[in-house]
């Protein structure tokens, strides 16, 4: 099917010369119609939010993620409490940081699928949540803490802080984008238009034809036999056979139905007498 733009480039084509300034216009009105059509499409709506939510869910896991590993080595130090640098017990603090922080990175990965439908989870999911994420910071600030260093406390807070308060706001963040995908669809639902657009017959200097009514019935010609046999289906005893009564249950002609009703009284009076 040949959409509008192509058809004003043929007809400028087939007169051997550059468009008119009207052709190129209304080429340019052509593919600026279908480039919007496009554009406000609802599935390519919906799929720009879905890319969108797509980069935030990556930022926020890369912050995440870069917000434990600065704390892993603060919470080591906790943990190891003065040991011998590879002896046993140091070496066993290393475990107790991704031992936190996988149980916290595997409660946000299913709120990242609940979340995307809209599913609600229990109380304890954001216990859980909120206790590794306290559990982290009480262990990276705590020597700061101890030795009274306010600006160690501020350094040691902030990445802790920061992976708590992502983690709650990533949850809501990936809610209202799954309600702007359904809310962003609905809408280009409501305003879409035709992906190819029309344009008026002069701008490809083709002739104007004016349409002709056609009054004539689409459906071929019904024979007198089988208007009779309709007829005659529909009648029952009781019914007084008339022409305006066999136009009404066979649709034929004024002048048919005469015939019809002449043909279907005798038939009707006929049966009446043979019994």
């Amino acid at each position: 099917m040949r959409t509008a733009l192509q058809k004003v480039r043929e007809g400028a084509a087939a007169f051997g010369r550059p468009p008119a300034p009207a052709a190129k216009l209304a080429a340019d009105a052509a593919e600026a119609a279908e480039l919007r059509a496009y554009a406000t499409h609802p599935d390519v709506i919906a799929l720009r939010v879905e890319r969108v939510r797509a980069q935030v869910d990556r930022l926020c896991w890369v912050g995440i993620v870069l917000g434990l590993g600065f704390t892993m080595t603060n919470v080591q130090s906790f943990a190891a409490a003065g040991t011998p640098a590879w002896s046993l017990p140091w070496l066993a603090a290393w475990l107790l940081d991704p031992t936190v922080s996988l149980v916290l990175l595997a409660i946000l990965r299913a709120e990242q699928v609940t979340a995307r439908y809209q599913v609600r989870t229990g109380a304890w999911t954001r216990r859980a949540k909120w206790f590794t994420l306290a559990a982290t910071y009480v262990m990276n600030t705590w020597h700061s803490w101890a030795a009274g260093s306010v600006s160690g406390v501020v350094l040691h807070s902030v990445p802790p802080l920061v992976v708590f308060v992502a983690a709650e706001a990533v949850t809501d963040l990936r809610d209202k984008l799954t309600e702007a995908v359904a809310a962003a669809f609905t809408e280009a639902s409501r305003r879409t238009v035709p992906v190819t657009a029309d344009l008026p017959t002069k701008a490809v200097h083709e002739p104007v034809k004016p349409k002709q009514r056609n009054n004539k019935r689409p459906q071929s010609r019904v024979s007198f036999s089988e208007y009779l046999t309709m007829a005659r289906e529909a009648w029952s005893p009781g019914v007084v056979v008339s022409p305006a009564w066999v136009r009404g249950v066979t649709g034929c002609s004024r002048g048919l139905s005469s015939r019809l009703a002449a043909t279907l009284a005798a038939e009707v009076q006929g049966g009446d007498g043979d019994e």
